[in-house]
């Protein structure tokens, strides 16, 4: 799982694109731009003290935001189950971030108790909001059953939705899956699509893929 961000209202409109309310309410915009521009400055004392301000109003981006501080021990003013208290509000008021966040946190045992059950319901959440990380990280939930049964059709649908969102190792699988009809009716043509689309992110395996796959499907309208 890569670094949390800090995040800024204005990017954060593109990741949740189904939430039903604003990112920063109207009268907080200006105190939460406030308080990212000190973070950027180096000012971490006076932003932890605005974004904390904000968190104890419900701020679901503010919440996230003292959570990721303290967890990359950027400042420890904060108590941990304090911060994991506001990153769960986050999370519960349907920020995606926070949602993928607290998955990873269950998935490995990290500051919350282990549990792929929560983990998947958190992940999915996410998923659900079409964030890329957490639809593949579902994908492979329901691929190795974990948290849940092995449903290899599930772990198929998440995985083409990540790679439709770009996700090169998306990609790959779900390119994987047609190829052996695994989850999905075995389609060589949706295969080569797939590892096309990886390779042209650079993926060296899927270049070794496409070549094999294209090969078969010419072998296949010889024979």
């Amino acid at each position: 799982v890569g670094r949390p961000m800090l995040v800024v209202a204005v990017t954060l409109a593109i990741l949740a694109p189904a939430a039903a309310q604003p990112l920063v309410r109207d009268r907080d915009r200006a105190e939460f731009d406030s308080a990212f521009v000190a973070y950027e400055a180096g000012r971490l004392a006076a932003a932890l003290d605005a974004f904390t301000r904000l968190a104890e109003r419900g701020d679901r981006l503010a919440q996230y935001n003292v959570a990721i501080i303290r967890l990359r021990e950027e400042s420890v003013a904060t108590p941990l189950p304090v911060a994991l208290g506001y990153l769960r509000a986050s999370a519960k008021a349907g920020f995606p971030l926070a949602q993928y966040l607290l998955g990873t946190l269950h998935e490995t045992g990290r500051h919350v108790p282990r549990s792929q059950r929560d983990a998947l319901d958190w992940f999915q959440r996410a998923a659900e909001q079409g964030l890329v990380d957490a639809q593949l990280a579902t994908g492979t939930q329901y691929y190795l059953g974990r948290g849940t049964t092995k449903d290899y059709a599930q772990a198929a649908r998440w995985y083409e939705r990540a790679a439709d969102g770009g996700d090169v190792a998306a990609q790959y699988l779900v390119a994987s899956m047609y190829e052996e009809g695994l989850g999905v009716p075995r389609d060589l043509r949706a295969a080569l699509q797939w590892y096309t689309a990886a390779a042209r992110q650079g993926d060296p395996a899927a270049q070794l893929k496409a070549r094999v796959v294209a090969d078969r499907l010419s072998t296949e309208r010889d024979s």
